[in-house]
């Protein structure tokens, strides 16, 4: 069993209190933005089942949403547009969402808990691999992040129903591309990602 506190103790054993957990969804979808969460825990805080929000299901990972904004210290989050993912890349845009996420806490970090992406930063930081399952900050944050482009989706979904984005969340499911062939593309989409980019030829669907 994975001790998903290792890190935070560590942290607080040095007398570091306020420790930031981050972590992005939505760098793999072909259509929305890219979406980042910040969030500090209190001390020693526990929530039993916690974990990477692709391992939740959705009615667990809306129950752990509301838990983490009523008991956080401090939650923000950061979305970056496709447009802006399509000029600077994906990749690019995560760490702008990720330094805007942190940026945007009320309460400034001492130390920030990042999953696998480095940063650049003026604040103490450390890059976990698989930091959403080994960090329960980390993991917080990865709920706040997931529901929050979730809900996203869904509201997008109200306005292009045939594209079913409230069931693939935007990522390119058979379903998604089937669509795609059969009504074009829409604004929303990310045109430098396959196989969007082959479509820019058709008309945009109005």
């Amino acid at each position: 069993m994975i001790n998903n506190y290792e890190f935070e103790q560590e942290l607080i054993d040095k007398g570091i209190s306020l420790i930031a957990g981050v972590d992005e969804v939505g760098r793999g979808p072909l259509v929305g933005p890219v979406v980042v969460a910040a969030v500090i825990l209190p001390v020693g805080y526990k929530l039993e089942g916690l974990t990477d929000s692709k391992k939740l299901s959705i009615k667990k990972r809306e129950y752990f949403y509301d838990i983490i904004m009523r008991d956080a210290i401090a939650v923000s989050t950061y979305s970056v547009s496709e447009k802006i993912i399509d000029e600077i890349n994906i990749y690019e845009a995560t760490k702008v969402a990720m330094k805007e996420a942190i940026k945007s806490l009320k309460v400034k970090p001492e130390h920030v808990l990042i999953d696998a992406m480095k940063l650049d930063i003026d604040i103490p930081s450390t890059s976990i691999i698989k930091g959403d399952l080994k960090s329960l900050t980390i993991s917080a944050a990865s709920v706040i992040a997931k529901v929050t482009r979730d809900r996203m989706m869904i509201e997008l979904d109200k306005k292009y129903p045939e594209y079913n984005f409230k069931k693939n969340m935007g990522y390119g499911t058979k379903e998604h591309l089937n669509a795609i062939e059969k009504y074009g593309i829409i604004p929303e989409h990310r045109k430098t990602f396959n196989p969007i980019s082959k479509h820019l030829d058709h008309l945009y669907k109005k």
